[in-house]
């Protein structure tokens, strides 16, 4: 008898249990699609794996012996096994339990995280979301070791090698409290914008310095900034009860009236907000549902949401 599981190959499983179904060495072969000389030897094969005939003639063709018998099972399940190893596993967001891990800077948190999380809860009510600050310096190592499984980032700022997709562009609004002096005419001067306080949010904190101010300086012009701060949240309370003035992306501006919405008196760049993902989670149904998801809700999504009291 041969033991070693180096010289039971699948395809000799897969012909065994077309013979105990079968019965007939030309059936098992039509239905292996191979010719009856073929499964005569791979027969053989197995016999000798087995130490057994494992098939013996009688009046009516073959009849498997009792060796034979007792494999007939667990080759059975053993071959399932394997078929669903190859397949890709059903994915049923009703069902699903799992861990997503996602990296997110401020903005996306609001403009992004934050209905991607609304619409999951509703479909897939039993994965849970794991939300951390965008570590620019470690992302790549981060995807790579698991620690993340989608990064919501720039083009830019996309590490090589990751797979993307875009999200949504977005672009710059002045914002001020509704009732604001400058509010009422529906539209500023680039003199009383450069007039005005203003308030920045700088990621990094402390700069008070940011694309508003490159536009302005490429007409040679400036702006007021006095406050400086490290999150998007903190903005509306402070307009609202002040007489700055803040430029901000379009999706973070709610519609609730207590904030007025005009356009800058300049042109300003604007951006482009995408999703990033490892090479590892590339296939997965569940993560491609997510991602789908994801980007469904962010281009249906009106802009002006996120930004309020």
């Amino acid at each position: 008898m041969n033991s070693d599981i180096r010289s039971l190959d699948f395809n000799l499983l897969k012909a065994l249990d077309a013979l105990l179904d079968e019965r007939s060495v030309t059936r098992a072969a039509d239905r292996l699609a191979l010719t009856q000389p073929a499964v005569s030897g791979m027969l053989n094969r197995l016999r000798e794996s087995f130490d057994d005939p494992l098939f013996v003639r009688a009046q009516r063709g073959m009849v498997p012996t009792l060796r034979a018998e007792q494999l007939a099972g667990p080759v059975k399940q053993l071959l399932a096994d394997i078929e669903g190893m190859l397949q890709p596993e059903a994915f049923a967001p009703a069902q699903a339990e799992m861990t997503l891990k996602v990296a997110s800077t401020d903005y996306a948190l609001s403009a992004v995280v934050v209905p991607f999380l609304s619409a999951l809860r509703i479909q897939a009510p039993n994965i849970r979301a794991s939300v951390q600050p965008v570590d620019a310096q470690h992302l790549q190592s981060q995807l790579d070791r698991g620690d993340i499984d989608l990064a919501l980032i720039t083009p830019e700022t996309t590490p090589p090698g990751l797979h993307s997709r875009s999200l949504f562009d977005e672009r710059y609004v002045c914002v001020m409290r509704a009732d604001h002096p400058d509010a009422l005419t529906g539209e500023i001067s680039l003199d009383r914008f450069c007039a005005l306080d203003h308030v920045l949010v700088s990621s990094s904190g402390g700069s008070f310095r940011g694309i508003t101010d490159e536009s302005l300086a490429r007409i040679g012009r400036s702006r007021r900034v006095i406050t400086s701060v490290t999150s998007f949240l903190v903005l509306p309370e402070m307009l609202i009860t002040s007489d700055l003035i803040a430029v901000v992306p379009s999706r973070l501006v709610s519609n609730d009236g207590k904030l007025k919405v005009l356009e800058p008196p300049i042109e300003i760049p604007g951006f482009n907000k995408s999703v990033a993902w490892h090479e590892r989670t590339h296939r997965n149904e569940a993560h491609r549902w997510m991602r789908s998801l994801m980007v469904d809700i962010c281009r249906s999504a009106p802009t002006g949401r996120a930004l309020s009291s």
